[in-house]
């Protein structure tokens, strides 16, 4: 595909986003650092998982990933170039605590102090996750996320983390997508740990909802700087069909949005949610106080979007869709609800096979607007992955134009403008990913990035899109589009 011509600079026709509004980019660590066996690091069951044959396209790995555990001053120059306001990394909870408790490990705590100071020096503000998934094996051994200790542990390397890094961390996020965490890796068996167990499942969520409380009172407890506490959620925004819509879309709802958002924001699981998985589970690990623990102040709520879905109650004799968006491996992430379907939506799809619906952004944000009103919102990760290719010139110049995701961004952006116009408290935008990168099951095969990884030389190579967001964030207004519209599917 050549590259198309921009239509003219004409900022009174851009959308510009206010001073105190966050761009940045994200990433994860097991997706991007690679050194899996150095300086201490224990394996993690995405270690496991990964290395267990049939788990992942082409049997890839996390081993070395994009390198960034070596390349650590490359690619923080590499953000400053793109004038980011903050970039949102994890901590590897292996990385610290190779076992998952006991005995710090300097060298991991040394690489983070090494990320924040240089990302403060750049003038980048530090977004620090404590988990994107990757537990340490060690405690999944012991049950994982099923067993009640791992919350306590989460806590104290929560407490180890916030008084290493508490006097510079801007913003601390306990949990990323734990629905994933849960319903993923311990109900349809697409992530690590790979289990295929409703009831484990439902534990899951409510060990994870504990240790995110926990965690954030050890964060409080240890911090010096004053920063923002938050957990990122990603909503399932649901579509209705058929007869019994509405019992679909309420199913599907309390099991992937409001199984966190109600203890987390309101302080109780939601009646239904019980009352639909009593033939899974009676939620006696549910214990007195814990709902109290949960429900811990908090000064932002993350935001993941990439698509919506839509859902109906099936009839019980065609065929039943199963179009979630995730890898089939067997089990089902939606303990309780067999009776409702997943159906194919139409396109323009990503290479995910994620359809494109900007609106659905806007929905989402004035929705939880409305449901909990005063309460700040950052979308802490919007993206898309597409076949990208690097083109090589005769000069040797490298270059990767991706119009499709350019256009995507563009308007998913202005969405967000939109949503920000109409009274909602949004205070940031993080792109994912900033670098291409391991996509968990999908390994190498999918492309998020806006910056094109040579897995084979570890090159870095900025695509068109971010040179685009780069623009976006040095002059707040969102740049103008290729003329030519992307292709379609």
């Amino acid at each position: 595909m050549t590259r198309e011509t921009c239509m003219p600079n004409d900022s009174a026709q851009q959308p510009e986003f206010p001073a105190h509004f966050l761009l940045g980019a994200a990433t994860a660590a097991y997706q991007i650092e690679g050194a899996a066996d150095e300086d201490g690091r224990g394996p993690s069951i995405w270690d496991t998982y990964s290395h267990t044959p049939g788990r992942t396209w082409n049997g890839d790995t996390g081993d070395v990933a994009a390198d960034h555990y070596h390349r650590l001053e490359e690619d923080l120059d590499l953000m400053a170039s793109l004038d980011l306001d903050a970039y949102r990394f994890s901590i590897a909870w292996p990385r610290v605590l190779p076992t998952g408790t006991g005995q710090v490990n300097p060298k991991g705590l040394d690489f983070y102090d090494r990320l924040v100071d240089g990302l403060l020096e750049r003038g980048i503000t530090p977004v620090a996750t404590l988990y994107h998934w990757d537990l340490p094996q060690a405690l999944e051994d012991t049950g994982g996320w099923t067993n009640r200790d791992t919350t306590h542990a989460f806590a104290d390397y929560a407490r180890v983390v916030g008084e290493a890094l508490g006097d510079r961390v801007g913003i601390w996020t306990t949990l990323n997508e734990p629905w994933c965490s849960a319903y993923l890796g311990y109900g349809s068996g697409a992530h690590a740990p790979g289990r295929t167990d409703g009831a484990a499942a439902l534990t899951a969520v409510h060990h994870l909802n504990l240790a995110h409380g926990l965690a954030i009172q050890q964060l409080r407890a240890t911090a010096t700087n004053d920063p923002q506490y938050s957990v990122t959620l990603n909503f399932h925004v649901l579509r209705g069909e058929g007869d019994g819509a509405d019992e679909a879309v309420r199913r599907i709802d309390a099991l992937a949005n409001r199984s966190f958002t109600e203890p987390m924001l309101r302080g109780h699981y939601p009646p239904d949610l019980i009352e639909d998985t009593a033939g899974i589970t009676d939620w006696a690990f549910v214990k007195d106080g814990d709902l109290a623990r949960i429900h811990q102040p908090l000064d932002l709520l993350g935001v993941n979007y990439y698509a919506t879905t839509t859902v109906r109650l099936w009839d019980g004799t065609t065929p039943r869709q199963n179009n979630d968006g995730h890898k089939d491996m067997g089990g089902s992430p939606w303990p309780g609800s067999p009776q409702v379907e997943f159906l194919a939506q139409d396109g323009p799809h990503t290479a995910m096979g994620w359809n494109i619906d900007p609106d659905g952004l806007e929905e989402l944000l004035l929705d939880l607007h409305t449901r909990f009103p005063g309460r700040p919102l950052v979308i802490t990760e919007n993206g898309a992955a597409f076949d990208d290719h690097l083109s090589v010139g005769a000069d040797g110049t490298r270059a990767v134009h991706d119009p499709r995701r350019v256009d995507y961004l563009h308007r998913h952006l202005t969405a967000a403008h939109r949503a920000l116009a109409a009274g909602v408290d949004l205070r940031g935008y993080f792109v994912w990913s900033l670098m291409d990168n391991f996509e968990w099951g999908y390994g190498y095969s999918k492309r998020f990035g806006i910056v094109h990884i040579d897995y084979d030389t570890q090159r870095r190579t900025p695509k068109d899109s971010a040179r685009w967001f780069g623009a976006l964030a040095a002059t707040r207004r969102i740049p103008p589009v290729p003329t030519e519209d992307p292709a379609a599917d």
